[in-house]
């Protein structure tokens, strides 16, 4: 069963959030998405899992149905969780994290490692120098004029519709392994995965800069709970050297799905689905 409402934070912002499955039984799983700016889009996700542990999932503030204007922040983004878990009278949660979400996910479990009972980082964060070689790799996967298309709508003042889904489109269709599913894939997602809050994606990249996550993780590494894990898809554009480096760094396992790119459940979703259920058995059983 899916249920839908909001949460009020301290400062008046009004959260969207859906849960899935009876939320009385036990461990409940809490999956946070990526962007930063786009609004939740694990509802693929969730089900995988659903029938062994409550899943909640919710559109950050800014996004999808919880919206919001303001300054957007790290520790904001961690403190509506803390919020959120309060709200839903949850004391502590599996943390299963995606992209972005695996930032939000590893700052949280620094400041609140008594709320964390496990957590999984899927496809992040990224740390070292990993920028270069995932533009380098993009580029490869892309036409000298889809390179050329994508700078002049980056450099677009005010995109229209068209143009928005065009650039998501060429921007997204490069994290998939398969080149002709990625680019259906990348085009409904710049459909649905709408609007993007491209001033929360700003200001949050920004203070990522400025603030690295990898400059906390010997903080991270004493915070992690006893069940910790990186899941990587071999096929993703952003180099799986950065996570092997974080997996020694941290001294978490680290799986790697072949055939898959940066959303590894599309390509692979039996993989991820056997992984994901393992994961969350093994906290369940451990709690």
């Amino acid at each position: 069963m899916e249920t839908h409402g909001f949460a009020l934070m301290s400062d008046e912002a009004q959260l969207h959030w859906v849960t899935l499955q009876d939320t009385a039984r036990q461990l409940p799983v809490v999956m946070l998405h990526g962007g930063p700016g786009l609004p939740d889009y694990l509802g693929n996700v969730a089900p995988m899992v659903a029938d062994l542990a409550p899943v909640y999932r919710y559109d950050q503030r800014g996004t999808g149905r919880s919206p919001w204007d303001g300054q957007h922040s790290l520790a904001r983004h961690v403190t509506d969780l803390a919020e959120l878990l309060d709200a839903w009278g949850i004391p502590e949660a599996v943390l299963i994290g995606h992209s972005y979400g695996t930032d939000l996910a590893s700052r949280f479990c620094m400041a609140h490692p008594d709320r964390v009972a496990a957590i999984l980082l899927m496809c992040g964060p990224f740390v070292g120098e990993w920028r270069t070689a995932y533009r380098a790799e993009r580029d490869h996967r892309m036409s000298i004029a889809q390179q050329e298309r994508l700078r002049a709508l980056k450099e677009v003042p005010r995109r229209t519709e068209e143009q928005e889904v065009e650039l998501l489109t060429l921007s997204w269709f490069t994290d998939h392994a398969g080149p002709e599913h990625g680019w259906r894939w990348a085009a409904q997602g710049a459909q649905q995965r709408r609007p993007i809050n491209w001033a929360m994606n700003g200001q949050l990249g920004t203070e990522g800069h400025t603030d690295p996550l990898e400059e906390h993780l010997a903080m991270l590494h004493a915070c992690l709970p006893g069940q910790a894990e990186i899941l990587a898809g071999v096929d993703d554009p952003r180099p799986v050297s950065a996570l092997e480096s974080l997996a020694r760094r941290l001294n978490v396992p680290l799986t790697r799905i072949k055939g898959a790119g940066h959303e590894p459940w599309l390509e692979q979703p039996g993989a991820v689905r056997a992984h994901l259920r393992r994961f969350v058995q093994d906290t369940v059983r451990s709690y």
